[in-house]
C-alpha cells in the first residue's frame, strides 16, 4: 500500500528545506503540486529526476481527489505546494481529511510557514496567539471587533494594496497597537518594519510596500 507524504517546501530560499524533505521527494513516483512549474524548480535545483507531477490547487481541488486517491493507494507520493506547509492558507485539507475517511497512510513532515517566521521574528509575545490567515476583503470592521477583547497576538496574511486600509481598520477597531509588518519573508529583501501602528499609518501612505506581507500585532 502507498503513502501520502505531506512536504513543507521553502517559502523563499531554495536551501530551507529539511535534508528529510529532500530523501521523500526523491523516492515518491508522484508530486502533487499548486503549480508545476514552481515545483520543478525545486526539483531541477536538487537535481530530482524522473517524478510525475500533478496540479492540485484552489477552487479545483475536490475534483482531483478521486483519482489522486486512487495514486496514493499504491503508490507513495508527495503532496507540497509552492512555498511552505501544505494546507495552511493553501491546498492540502480536503485531501488529507479524504484520506483519513478512506483509511489511507498520511506522514506529515515538519516545516516552516511564513507565518510563524514572521511571529517569532516580530519580538511581539508568543505565549498565546490567533492566525488568521488570509483575512476578508470586505466587512473589515465587524471581522476585526470579534476579537477585540482578546489579549493575544494576531498574525494574518495581506496583499500590498490592501494594507493601508486594513491598518487603519485595526486602529480604529483596536486603537493603538505594536505592529510589525514582515516583508519578503526568506527572500534577498526581507524586512521587518516594527512600531506602533499610528506612527506606521503615517510612514505607508507615503511608501508603498511590495511583495509578500504577513502583519502581526497585539494591544498596547
Amino acid at each position: 500500500m502507498g503513502k501520502l507524504y505531506v512536504v513543507p517546501t521553502p517559502i523563499g530560499n531554495l536551501k530551507d528545506i529539511t535534508l528529510r524533505s529532500l530523501e521523500v521527494l526523491n523516492k515518491v513516483t508522484y508530486i502533487f503540486c499548486e503549480d508545476t512549474r514552481r515545483t520543478k524548480i525545486l526539483l531541477d535545483y536538487y537535481n530530482i529526476k524522473n517524478k510525475k507531477l500533478i496540479s492540485y490547487f484552489a477552487p479545483k481541488e475536490e475534483s482531483k481527489i478521486p483519482l489522486l486517491l486512487e495514486l496514493i493507494k499504491n503508490n507513495n507520493t508527495a503532496l507540497v505546494v509552492d512555498s511552505g506547509m501544505p494546507s495552511i492558507s493553501d491546498p492540502g485539507y480536503k485531501l488529507i481529511k479524504a484520506c483519513i475517511e478512506n483509511n489511507l497512510e498520511i506522514e506529515v513532515l515538519p516545516g516552516s510557514t511564513a507565518f510563524l517566521t514572521a511571529l517569532i521574528g516580530s519580538g511581539l509575545p508568543t505565549d498565546k496567539f490567533l492566525f488568521l490567515g488570509f483575512i476578508p476583503k470586505k466587512g473589515l470592521v465587524n471581522y476585526f471587533e470579534k476579537f477585540k477583547n482578546l489579549d493575544i497576538t494576531f498574525v494574518f496574511y495581506e496583499s500590498p494594496q490592501r494594507i493601508l486600509k486594513t491598518l487603519k481598520v485595526i486602529y480604529e477597531v483596536f486603537g493603538n497597537c505594536n505592529i510589525v509588518i514582515a516583508r519578503e519573508i526568506s527572500k534577498i529583501y526581507e524586512e521587518y518594519i516594527r512600531g506602533e501602528i499610528k506612527d506606521i499609518i503615517p510612514k505607508l501612505e507615503k511608501e508603498k510596500l511590495k511583495g509578500e506581507i504577513t502583519i502581526i500585532f497585539r494591544k498596547i
